[in-house]
């Protein structure tokens, strides 16, 4: 088994920035028909990959686009964000729109695409964040959010199988033309990017392999799982903080 994902249809929401653009020519290079949807048109061309304009949080808008297509083997929801924003800076119904962006229409689009995915007996990808995984001080309900994703695939995962496959990246800081917003310039990214294991942000490309893998036939018994994508995770900060155990001049 491998990778190729040739003759094979693959939507990708919010797959016109950023992360999403990754993961669209990923599996443009896969071989598979692309079409990325997102609100906005593409910020550049996307070799082998089409747009159409949708707003994932109008379900009859998101169900019209589905019935639309000939076929739907792969879903990738990656559509999602969130500006930085302290719980007490905004009001519940704004946190709330971050949950409905981050939870909401990844299983509207989930449910829209299903019964074509059935039939194709295709593969969803969700992606998720290491922030439902651990505090998320100033982004709390999009960490909200994606920890409930994460649930939410691994329950699709065993409603759906076994026509459809459903799985989960985890993933870490990627460095996209937003990474400025997060964490400051050069200086701040390039010290952003020693606190990884692996010493660099991941670029879109990783996420874009990783996803091609979960939907592919390498990984046809791989279903309810969630990968890891963030480079080794972040280093503990005790480990900094402690007076014990470390690297000393005088050794020999």
């Amino acid at each position: 088994m491998d990778n190729s994902l040739s003759g094979r249809t693959v939507v990708v929401t919010g797959g016109t920035r950023g992360v999403g653009a990754g993961i669209a020519q990923a599996f443009a290079e896969a071989g598979a028909h692309v079409v990325a949807c997102a609100r906005r048109p593409p910020g550049q061309h996307l070799d082998g990959v089409g747009f159409t304009p949708l707003d994932l949080r109008d379900p009859p808008a998101v169900h019209a686009f589905f019935d639309a297509l000939p076929r739907v083997d792969v879903l990738v929801n990656n559509a999602g964000g969130t500006p930085y924003r302290r719980l007490v800076e905004a009001d519940a119904e704004r946190h709330a729109r971050v949950i409905e962006l981050n939870l909401v229409t990844p299983l509207t689009a989930s449910l829209a695409a299903y019964e074509q995915l059935r039939q194709a007996r295709g593969a969803v990808v969700m992606i998720g964040s290491v922030s439902g995984g651990r505090p998320s001080p100033g982004s709390a309900a999009y960490g909200a959010a994606k920890a409930g994703l994460e649930n939410l695939a691994r329950s699709m995962a065993v409603e759906w199988a076994p026509e459809v496959r459903v799985n989960t990246l985890v993933v870490g800081m990627v460095r996209t033309e937003l990474t400025h917003l997060h964490y400051g310039g050069q200086d701040g990214i390039d010290a952003v990017s020693r606190t990884v294991p692996l010493g660099r942000l991941a670029a879109p490309s990783d996420v874009g392999a990783a996803a091609v893998f979960l939907a592919s036939d390498a990984a046809a018994y791989i279903s309810g799982a969630s990968l890891l994508v963030h480079g080794g995770g972040e280093r503990p900060a005790f480990l900094d903080a402690a007076t014990a155990n470390k690297p000393s001049d005088k050794e020999d």
